[in-house]
């Protein structure tokens, strides 16, 4: 009796089907026939089990492996495409099938008893339809891998077009008046009335059928907008299901629906199939990306009807931009605020899966230009631009298309709703008490997208309140993720879009405004204050250069570039942000930095396009920035004469100061506790010398160049996306001068470094041959400098305002200095720089020609990368939709588990402790 026991409880229960999923992986007439039994008919019924067996996506993606699918492709390719054309028929029957949607559970109650197995005579069509879309996000990237761009199976199976006839074809009888009507709507109803015998061949007119991929993306686009499925039935109008209306109120749209938690399972169902669809680009390589377009993509960029476009597109702008500012009061909104509650309750609620899924396909789509979806170039008077057409990219083109203000309002306050988000997490004083927002990476793409292709909306930007908000939140993010390796792609598109946003007049006007935000304090100068948004924005780009030991070198030109945008609206720089600028330009001078690529000299440039910006637009508004130029003076001086010998010379020095500290580090280390007492005294003394200099802030100046020299000796050479070289980061600040902290003389400054200067020329001789230079190894890469190269960017360096400058100030500070007692020379010199004026030394200031940011091919491949890189990872968990593909867009590299965080701890105590899941690194997207 006892034997048969759980026969007889599983038997009437059969609670969540784990017999027949089980048998389904272990039994003949389960996966394994797929591979085994060639040419199974489409009138098999072993077929059903694909639409019946499973409950959730995770039952599909554990039950149907790629290795399985893989396998039936090389052994039973005809039993694939039956698995297809069965399943998306199933589909397309379902979806115009009156039972079609199932009723959704009303209480707790029934859903539970949903999950327990049911007669055979009741069908759940809502269900069949779910597992429909799973077993074809499962199956379809696996057949997208084989053979790259050119898959005979993928096209004779989801594109290949049938013509039939009209008259057999029984579910084409209401469409066939359209055709005819289209065709020759004159002569068919003229030959209606009259039967000649001459007309009697003519009904044997063939048409051709919409393939099964154009079939299938309508009947997407039908899911994504059927009342009761995706859409409230409150809705529906008569018995038409089907109601292409806005999701969510929003762009286009003043009705709410209301948040729905089935509804919103079900979209994301279906927009993991479109998406699925659409990623027939990541197993494209990137040379062949423009002339191999994705199929997929191409018709749905250019052949969905107008009304599906807009829909669609402000459907999913909508759900995005809803969910940072609703004030909707759900269990799961409160539930998020507890601190740690991410470590307990595991995985997303169904709102922000939502979200996230419509981010990615936003992104991809308006990202797409590829074969006839690229962009139209047109020539304006300032220069050639391209724009999106109905025909190219319907997406695009109607994103750009915006206008109205209150939903650039809407959209403005979402986006930096989610930032605020980030930014408030990052700054909690708890460490890994809340989880990070997960889709702020693609909720900046979508920024970006948007300032790109809609330029009423970026002067709506500029033009508000919430310009420095979006500035700040965008350098915030930069330098929280700069440290990650896996987050460099999206840190170089931050650098783009801080490029192109500082390009517009309107973004400098509004730097010297107040950061209203709550900026980290670890993002702050200690002892100071973030200031205004100049100020910001300087010490940000100076900390991302710094810290990040030139992993990011890549963006260094993008970020240069928005100060040298910026510099002509600088005003009142802080004595902080005014050193920053000093010590980049210090650190882009040094010669082992200049000469170690052939790019490097520009960074240079750049930077004394900075400080001539700012003479020639404020230079009496600035008197930080133009006292810290005028205590620099040697570093410009030897620029202007700098040679390739200069530059080996000074190389060469530091390296035998490297080599003689290393060589008494030793004798110390062998000498032992004898030497301790002696070195302790001249320790001593040493300071005793430095605290009476300590005072005289141009040497400490002079001091810190020195050892900018000592501390950027080698240059890491390595590859970071497709830059070339690497460097390290620079030195430590020095002490913070201003004409308000010292009053010391400039004059010993110039002794001192001309001293320096005669030592530095006596350390080698004059010319160092080709072997010599060699040896040195100074260019990185296999790049060797010449004589001839630096003479062909030396004598173009910008030096002659700076220069002017120099020369008219200083001996004045000089003679204000000698004539006055220590005390009040801080304020006179600070009254002098305010007040002076040399418009009639300068020549008249240069017309502003602000960089803008320009897409290439190379860009734009990059960014495609970028934005599918963020998919794949995302899709890994927890169904690991693309994972064991051969993806070809980039490549896949998995990091070593790292060390446990506090998050692990925590996890632990809660008894939630699991291993550290490997995550990709996208090694292509930096």
């Amino acid at each position: 009796m006892f034997a048969k026991l759980p026969h007889t409880l599983t038997a009437p229960f059969g609670l969540l089907t784990d017999e027949a999923k089980l048998a389904f992986r272990s039994r003949p007439q389960g996966i394994s026939k797929l591979y085994t039994t060639r040419h199974i008919p489409e009138t098999d019924s072993y077929w059903d089990q694909y639409i019946t067996l499973f409950d959730t996506p995770s039952d599909v993606f554990s039950l149907l492996s790629t290795h399985d699918i893989r396998r039936a492709l090389l052994d039973s390719p005809e039993n694939v495409a039956t698995l297809i054309r069965v399943v998306t028929s199933r589909l397309f029957n379902l979806v115009s099938d009156h039972t079609f949607p199932s009723a959704p559970p009303a209480s707790v109650a029934s859903y539970a008893t949903s999950f327990i197995k049911t007669s055979s005579t009741e069908r759940n069509a809502t269900k069949e339809v779910l597992n429909s879309l799973r077993v074809l996000q499962r199956v379809l990237p696996v057949v997208f891998e084989v053979e790259g761009e050119s898959n005979a199976f993928e096209l004779e199976v989801l594109w290949k077009r049938v013509e039939a006839d009209d008259g057999i074809v029984p579910t084409a009888a209401e469409e066939t008046p359209q055709f005819v009507i289209e065709d020759d709507e004159d002569r068919s109803e003229s030959g209606h009335g009259s039967s000649t015998p001459s007309q009697t061949p003519q009904p044997k007119q063939t048409k051709t059928l919409p393939s099964l991929g154009e079939k299938l993306f309508t009947c997407l686009n039908d899911l994504l907008f059927c009342c009761g499925f995706s859409l409230p039935t409150k809705i529906q109008v008569d018995h038409y299901k089907i109601n292409y209306v806005i999701w969510e109120k929003g762009v286009g749209s003043t009705t709410d629906p209301g948040p729905n938690h089935a509804y919103d399972s079900n979209k994301t169902e279906v927009l993991r199939l479109l998406l699925v669809l659409l990623s027939r680009q990541i197993y494209i390589p990137p040379a062949t990306l423009f002339t191999h377009p994705s199929f997929y993509t191409l018709h749905v960029v250019r052949k969905t009807p107008r009304r599906d476009v807009l829909t669609l597109l402000c459907s999913l702008l909508n759900t995005v931009i809803n969910t940072a500012t609703t004030n909707d009061i759900t269990i799961a909104s409160v539930a998020g605020k507890v601190p740690y509650n991410h470590l307990v309750f595991k995985g997303e609620d169904s709102r922000t899966a939502l979200v996230g899924m419509c981010l990615q396909v936003l992104c991809v789509l308006l990202d797409f230009q590829s074969g006839p979806a690229r962009d139209i170039i047109s020539e304006s008077e300032d220069a050639a631009s391209s724009s999106p057409t109905a025909q190219t990219n319907a997406f695009r083109f109607f994103l750009a298309k915006l206008h109205r203000t209150q939903d650039f309002t809407f959209i403005l306050s979402g986006i930096v709703g989610i930032l605020e988000q980030q930014l408030a997490i990052s700054n909690n004083l708890l460490p890994g008490s809340r989880k990070s927002v997960p889709y702020v990476p693609e909720t900046i793409i979508l920024f970006w997208k948007i300032i790109e292709l809609n330029k009423k909306f970026r002067a709506y930007l500029l033009d508000s309140d919430k310009a420095v908000d979006v500035l700040a939140y965008l350098l915030c993010y930069s330098l929280e993720i700069k440290d990650k390796p896996e987050q460099h792609g999206l840190c170089r598109a931050l650098s783009y879009i801080i490029q192109t946003l500082s390009a517009e007049p309107a973004f400098g006007n509004k730097l010297s405004s107040p950061i209203k935000i709550q900026i980290p304090t670890k993002w702050v100068p200690q002892g100071t204050s973030h200031g205004t948004a100049a100020d910001f924005m300087i010490t940000s780009i100076y900390s991302i250069i710094a810290t990040t030991s030139g992993s990011l070198n890549s963006i260094y030109p993008a970020l240069i570039i928005a100060l040298a945008n910026a510099a002509p609206y600088f005003k009142n720089l802080s004595v902080v942000a005014s050193n920053r600028l000093l010590q980049l330009f210090t650190s882009f001078s040094n010669p082992l930095f200049l000469l170690s690529d052939e790019s490097h000299p520009r960074l240079l440039f750049l930077m004394l396009e900075v400080f001539n910006s700012v003479v020639f637009h404020h230079l009496s508004d600035n008197p930080n920035l133009l006292y810290a130029i005028i205590t620099a003076q040697k570093t410009f001086e030897e620029l202007g004469t700098f040679t390739l010998a200069h530059g080996l010379r000074e190389i060469q020095r530091v390296q035998q100061i490297k080599e003689e500290q290393a060589r008494q580090a030793e004798r110390d280390r062998k000498d032992g506790p004898q030497q301790e007492r002696a070195s302790t005294e001249s320790a001593h003394q040493e300071k005793t010398r430095l605290l009476r200099n300590e005072s005289d802030p141009a040497f400490a100046i002079a001091l810190d160049i020195e050892s900018t020299s000592f501390s950027r000796q080698d240059l890491e050479a390595g590859l970071v996306g497709q830059e070339q070289t690497e460097t390290r980061p620079l030195t430590s600040p020095p002490p913070e001068n201003s004409p308000t902290t010292s009053t010391a003389t400039i004059t010993s400054v110039s002794e001192k470094a001309r001293g320096k200067m005669r030592a530095r020329r006596s350390l080698s001789s004059d010319t160092i041959n080709g072997d010599r230079m060699a040896a040195v190894g100074v260019g990185r890469n296999g790049f060797l400098p010449t004589q001839e190269w630096v003479a062909s960017w030396q004598q173009g360096l910008p030096l002659d305002t700076v220069m002017l400058v120099i020369s008219e100030l200083l001996p004045k500070i000089q003679n204000l200095q000698a004539g006055r007692q220590k005390a009040n020379t801080a304020g006179a010199i600070t009254d002098f720089l305010q007040s002076v004026t040399l418009t009639d030394v300068l020549p008249p200031a240069p017309t502003l020609y602000p960089r803008r940011f320009v897409w290439s091919d190379a860009s734009i491949v990059w960014l495609t990368s970028l934005i599918w890189g963020g998919v794949y990872v995302h899709g890994m968990s927890p169904l690991g939709i693309w994972n064991s593909t051969n993806v070809r867009l980039f490549f896949v590299k998995h990091t070593q588990t790292q060390q446990r965080q506090i998050t692990d701890t925590m996890s632990s105590v809660v008894g939630l402790f699991s291993p550290t899941r490997q995550r990709p690194e996208r090694s292509s997207n930096q």
